[in-house]
């Protein structure tokens, strides 16, 4: 059968997630099974996207085909090269609060993350007043400079990201790619050999990306205590301006952990759950992230985030969704200095019932239940608009 290798691998799949060393509940094991839905899908798009020749970007994760604790603030794109051939990249820049590239050479691995051979933001680019601009890359060296980023040995992979810090006003631009000795050409037509081929590399793919992300929080978070964060560091996989703090909460349900972070001169700043699947928690349906942009900043220039299984009744709650244990995480892009331990988070664990004693704002920030049923509206009609197409 043509699709075996690829059923196959579905069915070893499906043991890896049912394995899972951190599975303890019911919903640990659904939320697996949902994830692995996601992995497939992703999965058959990304061997199919394996043009090299006749590229085009390609979403990597989105609000179903979760992987890698995907910021429910980004867009993700990426497309496959040749290290040995020019590619045009053109596009229009939107609204949104940063826009950046980064060419990786291989993919991630469950024993390694891919090199990253560049990274750099629009601030990079020649923009006209009409947003439109044109990026190459390609492996000739003498042409290095702005407009034109020489292709590393090794070069495999070009991923895009576009970050938002209001979902609600804010609005992406577009983006095309073509090898350029190729427009106007068109591919081969499809041969029986190529379907097979492809059916057996998403199936690697598929196999590839759970292990990889089951392992990574291993790498990157659980050596850390739990209830604690990092001093923000910059992002691993080599993104030039993004720095990160990261950590792992473990709560009873009468527990709530107070996050405290100053608020950042940083276009783009934001704070996230994910579960142990290493993947965002409902961010459509659910306040379980906010930027800068969204929280409610104190009168002493700082963020105060309330991560809780019961509702507290403040603004910056962001919900647990029944995961006692699972990771957080705060990022900071297109940043134009270095980030150090004051810029970073402190981290509280105390009593539900204690936070309006340590809560120094309490009365500002909380929240009626028709303004929370309004945010939760706004993040539906948001996350609808963005991803569609």
């Amino acid at each position: 059968m043509l699709t075996q290798p690829f059923a196959d691998a579905v069915v070893e799949a499906e043991k890896v997630i049912a394995e899972a060393p951190h599975i303890r509940t019911e919903q640990d094991l659904v939320e697996g099974y949902e994830y692995l839905a996601g992995s497939i899908r992703a999965s058959l798009q990304m061997a199919w996207a394996y043009e090299r020749d006749f590229p085009f970007f390609v979403s990597s994760t989105g609000p179903h085909t979760k992987m890698g604790l995907d910021n429910p603030d980004a867009l993700y794109f990426h497309a496959y090269l040749r290290d040995d051939a020019e590619y045009v990249v053109t596009g229009t820049r939107g609204s949104t609060r940063d826009l950046s590239f980064q060419v990786l050479g291989g993919d991630y691995s469950p024993v390694e993350v891919p090199d990253s051979l560049t990274a750099f933001d629009d601030r990079e680019l020649d923009i006209g007043p009409d947003g439109r601009f044109e990026l190459r890359f390609g492996p000739d060296r003498t042409q290095a400079g702005p407009g034109y980023v020489v292709l590393g040995e090794g070069s495999a992979m070009l991923v895009v990201r576009e970050v938002y810090g209001d979902w609600s006003t804010e609005r992406r631009g577009t983006l095309r790619i073509h090898r350029a000795d190729r427009l106007g050409s068109a591919p081969p037509p499809r041969q029986r050999t190529t379907l097979e081929k492809r059916y057996g590399v998403a199936g690697k793919i598929l196999l590839n990306r759970l292990r990889t992300f089951l392992a990574f929080p291993e790498w990157f978070y659980l050596d850390l205590p739990a209830n604690t964060m990092t001093e923000p560091r910059r992002t691993p996989g080599g993104l030039a301006t993004q720095f990160s703090s990261a950590g792992h909460y473990d709560l009873a349900d009468d527990q709530a952990m107070i996050v405290t972070v100053p608020a950042s001169e940083a276009p783009y700043q934001g704070i996230q759950l994910g579960s142990r699947w290493y993947v965002s928690l409902d961010y459509s349906d659910h306040q379980t992230s906010l930027t800068a942009d969204q929280a409610r900043t104190d009168p002493d220039g700082m963020l105060r985030f309330v991560i809780s299984e019961r509702d507290p009744g403040v603004a910056n709650w962001l919900e647990r969704l029944g995961h006692s244990r699972g990771f957080v995480q705060i990022r900071w892009q297109r940043l134009s200095r270095e980030l150090g331990p004051a810029d970073g988070p402190q981290v509280e664990v105390v009593d539900v019932a204690e936070l309006p004693a340590k809560l120094p704002h309490h009365e500002r920030s909380r929240i009626t239940p028709a303004e929370w049923a309004e945010r939760i509206a706004a993040r539906q009609i948001a996350v609808a608009e963005r991803m569609l197409g």
